[in-house]
């Protein structure tokens, strides 16, 4: 929330790695490997992170340019449903990484 880095430039690539992982993920239903879904859970967890990071950053500055506005409840709703998803996602990555597979 506090970087003073501006990471707007993320948003295409991050979106581009979950596309990638989707994809992944259908390849690695037929393939069954163990090794593969290792490698997903990581770049899922990698992925997932710098999105909550992105989004953090673009609800910040979406407050500031719809202070005063009407439009700030949808915007809050939905900057809090967008990080909701963001953790969501991730802590189940970060289970499928960190759990036992028996």
């Amino acid at each position: 929330y506090t970087t003073k880095k501006d990471i707007s430039g993320w948003g295409s690539f991050l979106v581009m790695g979950m596309v990638g992982l989707i994809v992944a993920s259908i390849v690695n239903i037929f393939l069954g490997s163990d090794t593969l879904g290792w490698v997903i859970s990581c770049a899922g967890v990698l992925i997932f992170a710098g999105l909550t990071a992105y989004d953090t950053q673009r609800i910040k500055s979406e407050y500031f340019y719809l202070q005063g506005t009407e439009m700030i409840g949808k915007a809050a709703v939905m900057g809090a449903l967008t990080l909701y998803l963001d953790f969501i996602n991730m802590f189940q990555f970060l289970l499928s990484f960190l759990g036992n597979r028996e």
